[in-house]
């Protein structure tokens, strides 16, 4: 027998058809919000993640250190930046370029200067001095939360950079974790400015931020240039050809730059001989630590657990230097690290 409705009867029916659809939608939507968290849970406990987190805030509290003993130099009229990082240019030629050398492989260091690659590593090795020599020079002429807010043009430097040679295709989520990272660094300069922590403007500002904003860019294209190296090859290659060129390029530029104001420094002095050597053991830590971070994760996983460096250097000046605290660091720092594990919540993909 064939069923015959009312116009109302078939209004309820269509209804009650949207509202069942509607229902099984909102499950649907509430199960998929569910995944998302408890993958975000799952990635939070993973070892991979925690290791990479931890070593990353490692790393971050070495930067900090070589932060706190330039300042500490600085203060005992020492500003010389090239010198500093030669030092650790040469320990990191001794170890890893002496390794590359006794290398089996087919890339040995013999055969690498035998390449054309000898222009690709000199071109590193000069972009990894300047960077370096920029930024610290960059604190004599602009004021540190400067320093700070400019730095960050490292991260738009490595997701560029990223994109367009390593081909990395980025998602929601990694935009989104970048963008909840420098919101903490965000909060992290606005507590120092609570605090006023950082109150000298300095002596050329224009000068300075100019000289961050290049040292920051060489920076990550350097940490771009070190994924690429140490995820096709190795670390130890990396490591032992930027130690060969740096070495050379630094030294040539200490001659020029510095060699009059080292015959001014008085290494006698423990005040000048004990932060000069923790510069150098922090700084040679820095760069053996970051290639392992790098290749585990990428480089702009690496820059952005970087910028929880000012809350380390934070609690170290309030002994030091009789810092003044605010809770806006701690949230600041963990929104830095969530910014972190959002990004983290979907590998990379290379096109």
């Amino acid at each position: 027998m064939t069923e015959h409705f009312t116009d109302e009867e078939t209004l309820l029916t269509c209804d009650n058809k949207f509202n069942v659809v509607l229902e099984l939608s909102n499950k649907q939507d509430v199960t998929k919000k569910g995944q998302r968290v408890q993958a975000l849970l799952k990635l939070l406990c993973s070892r991979q993640f925690l290791e990479s987190l931890f070593l990353g805030q490692f790393v971050s509290i070495l930067l900090c250190g070589t932060g706190v003993f330039s300042g500490l130099l600085q203060n005992e009229g020492v500003n010389v930046p090239s010198a500093q990082s030669f030092l650790v240019y040469y320990a990191l030629g001794l170890v890893f370029t002496t390794q590359l050398a006794f290398n089996q492989t087919e890339r040995n260091l013999l055969k690498l200067l035998k390449s054309t690659e000898i222009f690709k590593y000199l071109l590193i090795g000069i972009i990894e001095v300047e960077a370096n020599f920029m930024v610290v020079k960059a604190y004599s002429y602009t004021s540190v939360t400067s320093v700070q807010i400019l730095d960050c043009f490292s991260i738009a430097a490595v997701l560029l950079l990223s994109r367009l040679w390593l081909h990395t295709l980025y998602r929601w989520c990694h935009y989104l974790g970048v963008t909840i990272s420098v919101v903490g660094l965000g909060a992290l300069v606005a507590a120092d400015v609570i605090t006023g922590k950082n109150k000298d403007e300095g002596s050329d500002i224009a000068l300075g931020d100019s000289l961050v904003i290049i040292g920051a860019i060489l920076y990550g294209f350097n940490n771009v240039a070190q994924e690429y190296v140490v995820k096709n090859y190795n670390k130890s290659e990396y490591l032992g050809m930027v130690g060969l060129f740096s070495t050379v390029v630094s030294g040539i530029q200490v001659i020029i730059l510095e060699r009059e104001e080292l015959s001014n420094i008085n290494f006698v002095s423990y005040k000048v001989a004990l932060p000069w050597f923790g510069y150098f053991l922090f700084l040679f830590l820095i760069y053996t630590c970051m290639s392992w971070v790098i290749q585990k994760t990428s480089a702009t996983v690496t820059n952005l657990s970087l910028l929880t460096a000012d809350f380390y250097a934070l609690i170290i000046g309030i002994f030091i230097f009789g810092y003044s605290f605010h809770a806006l660091y701690v949230i600041a720092f963990f929104v830095v690290l969530f910014g972190v594990a959002v990004y983290s919540f979907q590998p990379t993909e290379s096109a």
